[in-house]
């Protein structure tokens, strides 16, 4: 919704018009817990904490807390043109309540983390937007206080930011032991890989790729179509532009499958949420084979809209986020990044040699849409998307479609490859799942689902001979290296330094066919197409040799899953 001025303003409902019309009077208010006296952001039926049921409103002090920031180049909307700084502050009543704004007031370069703010309110028709100035007004070259420490390097300790509601490296301590001994996984097996053509603006109608790929997928399996009895997808049907094709409803219209069990929806375990739901399937008896698709037109979608043939991209639709300029998850990683920065004195460097890596596999693959080289020099140099993020800290958006056949294990043994066997899947969600509320020094829903992973196997980060990790944003990549323990919390500084330990013949072979920043956004299935490749020796000269254990991994921020696959003995 966009106002007079044409600002984007958040739509109003019962339980939030308190908040966006407070500022009427000057003061900033929340939901109070009325047994606790927490605050509550978002407003919510129910306190996190104690789980009274009983909630009020109250006005706090205004003063804050600057615990993120990234200052945008990309992207622009009426009435908030680029730049523009987008930042989380923390709320000094409830420091564990986190408010997306926008930093205004001073000149970004005088922004600092720890940084003490102060609201001050916009008005757009009947909203007033919350925005967050320093707290004294810059004198003679000075800064604004500091309620902690600049840096870790400033200090000699670690910064005391308001922070995660789980330390990183605690995170281990909620995981949930199984709940029997008896593992789904050991009954579900990969059989069949397929993938369409991948590209920049293909200009062919999705269900098409979908069907590309999905045949290839049933071909490569030795099975037919009549075979399939289940299909599963994300994130299935709906408004969901130019990141899904329409769907089961969709394929099954297309291919006259007609399915004993079917599945598909966005809050599932990230984009391979779809392999996992099916691999619970075969192992329940439902299905015996699983079709499993992921479909992406973006880049046609995106030139479309431009020609006026189909609706605009919506981005976020988040009411909390989208006033301030919050329109896509790179604003939010961003701060995770730059708080991963502070706090364990991790660079752009560090980054690049994520981007550097992905691109020379893609140079070894002839379906990558990026093979040209890539230097330190060149991914330094790169026009700023949002800080810290250069152009090469972003994926490439492309149109696209990756199958993938889940069969049961007793069903696959006479198929026509060798089926790649699951030893272990990670799904819990540990942090908050709200974007700005949740983990801060790393992308968060990477840190609970990775240690999960580890509960449900008896091998361990040493015995990954390839890893196939979610990078839409290079962030992405390190989050989960950290997390997935080949690497401690706070070292991939170290890890990553020169690119030799995540190469193909280094320590941790990462995203061998280019990933997602140079092969092209196919949301984490393209990552598990690779596994597969690679665990069947297929990969030919990016091929690690000797592969026998992969761990690949899709989404994060949202919810997401990981999973360990292996070749069969």
């Amino acid at each position: 919704m966009t106002g007079a001025a044409g600002r984007p303003v958040p739509p109003l409902t019962l339980e939030n018009e308190f908040f966006w019309k407070s500022g009427a009077d000057g003061r900033l208010r929340f939901a109070e817990c009325e047994s606790c006296a927490a605050l509550i952001h978002p407003p919510q039926p129910v306190c996190r904490y104690c789980r009274g049921p009983r909630a009020g409103v109250r006005a706090v002090s205004g003063y804050a807390t600057l615990v993120g920031f990234t200052v945008n180049h990309r992207f622009s909307q009426p009435g908030l043109p680029a730049p523009y700084v987008v930042a989380q502050v923390a709320i000094e009543d409830d420091p564990r309540v986190r408010l997306t704004t926008n930093a205004v007031g001073c000149d970004p370069d005088q922004l600092e983390l720890g940084m003490r703010m102060e609201v001050v309110f916009e008005q757009v028709d009947d909203v007033w937007l919350p925005l967050f100035r320093p707290a004294a007004v810059l004198a003679q070259g000075g800064r604004p206080p500091l309620r902690f420490p600049e840096s870790p390097a400033a200090q000699g300790a670690p910064a005391r930011l308001p922070g995660d509601e789980i330390e990183p490296d605690q995170i281990w301590r909620h995981v949930r032991p199984m709940v029997t001994p008896d593992k789904f996984e050991d009954k579900a097996a990969i059989t069949g890989i397929g993938m369409s053509g991948i590209g920049r603006r293909l200009m062919v109608p999705p269900l098409a790729l979908t069907v590309q790929a999905c045949q290839q997928a049933v071909a490569d399996a030795g099975l037919t179509l009549d075979d399939i009895d289940g299909l599963s997808t994300y994130p299935g049907g709906g408004s969901f532009g130019g990141f899904a094709e329409g769907g089961v409803t969709a394929l099954e219209a297309a291919l006259g499958i007609r399915p004993s069990w079917y599945n598909g929806g966005a809050e599932t375990f990230g984009p391979g949420g779809s392999l996992i739901a099916a691999m619970l399937a075969v192992a329940g008896g439902l299905a015996r084979h699983v079709l499993c698709f992921r479909t992406l037109w973006e880049a046609t979608y995106v030139e479309l809209a431009r020609q006026g043939k189909t609706g605009q991209v919506s981005g976020i639709a988040d009411g909390w986020l989208k006033p301030f300029g919050a329109t896509s998850a790179a604003h939010t990683l961003a701060q995770n990044a730059q708080r991963h920065f502070h706090r364990y004195g991790t660079t752009r460097e560090t980054l690049g040699w994520i981007a550097l890596n992905q691109r020379a596999n893609a140079a070894l693959n002839p379906t990558a849409i990026y093979r040209d080289p890539l230097t330190m020099a060149d991914y330094l140099d790169a026009r700023m998307i949002t800080t810290p993020f250069g152009l090469y800290d972003c994926d490439v958006p492309c149109d696209g479609a990756v199958a993938i056949i889940v069969s049961a294990k007793d069903a696959a043994r006479d198929l026509a490859r060798p089926p790649v066997l699951v030893e272990a899947v990670g799904t819990q969600i540990i942090e908050r799942v709200e974007w700005d509320q949740s983990t801060l020094t790393h992308e968060p829903q990477v840190l609970g689902q990775a240690a999960h992973l580890w509960t449900r196997t008896s091998l361990r980060p040493s015995d990954v001979d390839v890893a196939q990790l979610y990078d839409g944003f290079t962030i992405n990549c390190l989050s989960w290296i950290e997390a997935l323990g080949f690497c401690g919390i706070g070292e991939a500084k170290d890890f990553l330094d020169g690119g030799k330990n995540i190469a193909r013949d280094g320590l941790l072979p990462l995203n061998t066919h280019g990933g997602q920043l140079s092969h092209g956004r196919t949301h984490g299935m393209g990552l598990v197409h690779e596994a597969i490749v690679q665990l069947r020796g297929d990969g030919g000269p990016r091929q690690v040799p000797g592969a026998r254990v992969a761990v690949v991994s899709s989404g994060g921020l949202t919810p997401s899953g990981v999973i360990l696959l292996r070749a069969d003995t």
